[in-house]
């Protein structure tokens, strides 16, 4: 029969049952392999209940590097009965087929095309341990074990992870170090080790670091200066501001009083929540909440408010599958619409587009500069995959000379030296962006926080028409200021190389820059470019203008991304080609190239 066979190139999921410990265990698993120098990336596929569901933890070895998501699994390590049967079917024709085989494999189970091995994971545990509890955590352990043996992994990189994975909790250590060696032996003992799959020793990964895109976030937002985290936890974002809250706890603290210099208030629901981020804002703190779709629909009118009466405000999405509840914890890229234009009226908002933890903590950090510079609502647009899933990345960094934009802020010797009145919302120069005041800097001269109703440049109430239309010309005059200072696309070729092109965002890079390389292989060579941010600059105007046909990759049903850019650029829809992916899962790289190379060859054919 045939056996799958490669070298550090291979996808493992597991199979588990929510709420058993397993996510300790997998994720073990995958530092080990990282602390052996090879490229990996872990995917959390997680129920959105406490415990009793099916969840999967997907595994994706590549020494080349490639992290996105890779269509059909290599490896099923399968302790769950009640997703058996499709977790049998999921495994690749020469593929591994790892279970509990303390119960016999259901007779319906039956393939000639895979290799099925069993371990008697609980019978192990039953026998050698007699706590019920320890029983079920520690039978991770033991597939853990067996998939050190099948897969060559270094005995001394899984043992030092234990080690520091149980450190201050010593006495787990032995049981989990039996339980590891457990399963070494029985693979050995009952299978050929390695399998025809198998890892070796790299040196690929640098100075990279496994971290999700939530940490990443969070520590932006503190390096940032944020002193103000208003909230309500929705899947899901609610890690963000959990692993603020624990950085806060412990960079945020007077030195001289050893009390916490912040404030994370949990509020009764998003719309409380952002109109404290507003209030604080306004009031020169520089503060921040952090949101998922559901949010963003409820934060609409307070974000319309911060548009129109020009207040600094940031928000974190990290978006999940919708409309409505939708499916809170699957990944999507389907909130871009709801939050470019959030709010009724004519507004627009200012979106950034990490793509990696770096980015994620870049962006945050910078989200609070632009905010303030230009007087508005930003939007950090990560997603469930990028937000919850550990992912390689390189190294933050942050230089200690740096200085916080704070933007237009008159202080109490500028309104003193003013010979003129204060115009609040007075455009002086010639950039759509007001100067403003902090509460407290001037005893009879500065702060305003308008109704959101029609004002004039002096923030006094006014329904005259030709004022009204002044003030929102102002806006869109500020908009394009905003071009200026938002990250510029990345390219990935120095000069054009091709009629066909493609376009992406966010978490759909790396599947997107591997389904290239395959469609390159093919003879199928595109340029492509990478929006970072909205509004869209020129230049990526000009890219789509210079390629006849731009593919636009994104994940949500309705083409978003590409809706974004007909309307904004007034591109000819015909020439924006539809690639999309929304059940939830990351998109893959094998959808993309297939769904590319069909269209490439219909357009060689024509």
């Amino acid at each position: 029969m045939h056996k799958l066979s490669g070298l550090n190139d291979f996808v493992v999921r597991f199979a588990n049952v929510n709420g058993t410990g397993s996510a300790s265990a997998n994720t073990m698993f995958a530092k080990a392999i990282f602390r052996m120098g090879i490229p990996v990336s872990p995917k959390n596929i997680f129920p959105s209940n406490i415990q009793g569901l099916p969840t999967w933890y997907e595994v994706r070895v590549n020494e080349n590097g490639y992290l996105g998501r890779r269509a059909g699994i290599d490896i099923m390590v399968s302790v769950n009965p009640q997703s058996m049967t499709r977790d049998f079917a999921s495994v690749r024709q020469g593929g591994y087929f790892l279970f509990d085989s303390t119960k016999a494999l259901p007779k319906e189970l039956d393939r000639s095309d895979i290799h099925v091995l069993g371990v008697p994971m609980m019978q192990l545990c039953m026998e050698h341990f007699s706590d019920p509890r320890q029983r079920q955590l520690l039978k991770n352990m033991i597939y853990v074990g067996a998939l050190t043996a099948l897969l060559d992994i270094e005995y001394s990189v899984m043992e030092g992870i234990i080690r520091e994975q149980f450190k201050g909790k010593d006495k787990l250590i032995t049981p989990n170090l039996e339980a590891l060696n457990m399963g070494i032996d029985y693979a050995k003992n009952h299978f050929d080790c390695p399998l025809g799959l198998r890892l070796e020793r790299r040196n690929k990964v640098g100075t990279q670091i496994l971290v999700d895109g939530n940490t990443a976030c969070g520590l932006g937002a503190l390096y940032a200066g944020a002193t103000v985290a208003a909230w309500y936890p929705i899947t899901p974002s609610t890690s963000l501001v959990q692993a603020f809250e624990k950085f806060a706890n412990k960079y945020r603290i007077d030195p001289e009083t050893g009390k916490k210099n912040v404030a994370i208030i949990q509020m009764e629901d998003e719309l409380a929540a952002i109109g404290v981020v507003i209030g604080a804002m306004w009031n020169g703190a520089r503060a921040f909440t952090a949101t998922s779709g559901p949010g963003v629909s409820l934060m609409s009118e307070f974000l319309g408010l911060a548009y129109f009466a020009e207040i600094p405000a940031v928000l974190i999405d990290v978006q999940r599958g919708g409309p409505s509840t939708g499916m809170p914890t699957r990944t999507q890229q389907s909130d871009l619409i709801a939050a470019a234009y959030a709010s009724h009226g004519d507004t627009k908002h200012v979106l950034l587009f990490p793509n990696s933890p770096k980015e994620c903590f870049d962006f945050t950090a910078d989200a609070f500069d632009l905010s303030e510079q230009l007087q508005t609502p930003v939007l950090v647009m990560t997603d469930l995959e990028l937000g919850m899933n550990e992912t390689m990345s390189e190294p933050f960094s942050w230089d200690p000379h740096r200085v916080y934009h704070r933007g237009k802020v008159l202080s109490e010797q500028d309104l003193e030296q003013l010979q003129t009145r204060f115009g609040r919302y007075k455009d002086v120069d010639g950039d759509g962006i007001p100067y403003r005041t902090i509460p407290g800097a001037h005893p009879s001269k500065g702060a305003y926080f308008t109704r959101g109703t029609s004002h004039d440049e002096y923030a006094g109430y006014t329904e005259d028409a030709l004022t009204y239309q002044k003030s929102v010309e102002r806006l869109l005059l500020k908009w394009e200021s905003a071009k200026g200072k938002v990250p510029v696309p990345e390219f990935y070729q120095e000069e054009d190389q091709s009629e066909m092109a493609v376009l992406f965002f966010g978490t759909s890079t790396h599947p997107t820059l591997e389904a290239l390389d395959l469609l390159a292989s093919q003879g199928i060579r595109l340029d492509a470019m990478r929006i970072r941010a909205f509004p869209f600059q020129d230049a990526v105007r000009h890219f789509i203008a210079r390629h006849s046909r731009v593919f636009v990759v994104e994940q949500n049903r309705d083409a978003q991304l590409r809706s974004l850019l007909i309307n904004e650029l007034e591109i000819n829809p015909a020439k924006l080609v539809k690639i999309l992916n929304y059940d939830g899962f990351p998109i893959t790289a094998d959808h993309i190239f297939k769904s590319i190379q069909e269209h490439a060859v219909v357009e060689q054919l024509g």
